[in-house]
């Protein structure tokens, strides 16, 4: 088993999440402060080098989402254990529990439906929103379409029914979640040795957490997403999205998907790949301190 890997000079803390759920923080750096939400199928350690860039002039904080890493993985007795709804609410109270009533806040992947979410729940809260890589919940879905949603192959295997997803998965789990390490990672130099094992055994370790948390996905956090855009609900602060040309391949527009949601929005294509804060770090940390510099309340 590969030993945890962790962002040197930050600080580790557990801190309690929604509920009292254990998190593992790791937190560095000083000023306004800016949380990191990673993806699939990784940990907090995919920031690495971007928390370190901005760790300069932002507190800088990052956790596992609950479920991944070494954060709690409750058991999901209750549709709303691993909702994007709960799950922003882990990111709330840690940021208040570290002593901030307001961040800005970056998710990729899986942790940008979180950030997505906190925008929606918590729009007081959240100074700027930057997402990385991933489209809202209800488009998601809206998208695949077809021979096409083979790309997304994996969204309907974890949405199945309790049991034979996870079973299925752990019969052959190092080839599964590696499989996502190698085929979005179009360098094949972005991990080395080290790291790859480190993010398949962690998400070894979270079968079925994992599984929980994109259950949900095709659920109640498409319940909740359906429900905000009948109710014409939009992201209310300063919103940029950076992001693989998906739509091309697709057939949709991105950058009009997201606008539906987020009125003041900058959208801009990568030529990284999915795992984009590791491959390019310099491009990430550029794109977050150009869309904070946006947000009129990120330095009170």
């Amino acid at each position: 088993m590969t030993t945890s890997l962790t962002i040197d000079n930050f600080v580790y803390r557990t801190l309690p999440g929604h509920g009292g759920v254990d998190m593992n923080v790791a937190v560095g750096g000083q000023g306004a402060a800016v949380v990191l939400l990673h993806g699939f199928p990784q940990t907090h350690y995919m920031w690495r080098h971007v928390a370190q860039k901005l760790a300069s002039d932002h507190t800088v904080i990052v956790p596992d989402l609950r479920g991944y890493g070494a954060s709690g993985k409750p058991a999901a007795d209750d549709p709303n254990t691993y909702s994007k709804r709960t799950m922003a609410s882990d990111v709330v109270v840690i940021a208040h529990e570290l002593g901030f009533e307001h961040f800005g806040l970056i998710g990729h992947d899986r942790g940008a439906l979180v950030a997505v979410r906190a925008g929606l729940d918590h729009p007081t809260v959240v100074d700027y929103l930057g997402i990385l890589d991933v489209l809202p919940t209800l488009d998601t879905w809206g998208v695949l379409h077809g021979v096409n949603a083979k790309v997304a192959w994996h969204l309907y295997l974890m949405a199945q029914p309790v049991g034979l997803p996870e079973k299925m998965i752990a019969a052959v789990a190092p080839e599964f979640f590696g499989s996502f390490l190698d085929a979005w990672d179009p360098t094949g130099a972005t991990f080395s040795a080290q790291e790859r094992d480190y993010y398949v055994n962690s998400s070894i370790a979270a079968i079925d957490s994992i599984v929980a948390d994109y259950r949900a996905t095709a659920s109640i956090d498409l319940d909740m997403d359906a429900a905000d855009r009948e109710r014409e609900a939009q992201l209310t602060m300063p919103v940029g999205v950076i992001s693989q040309d998906w739509g091309s391949q697709l057939g949709f527009d991105a950058s009009a998907l997201w606008r539906a949601w987020a009125p003041d929005l900058t959208y801009q294509a990568t030529t990284s790949g999915h795992f984009m804060a590791e491959e390019n770090p310099d491009e990430i940390t550029g794109f977050i301190t150009g869309l904070g510099s946006r947000a009129p309340h990120a330095k009170r």
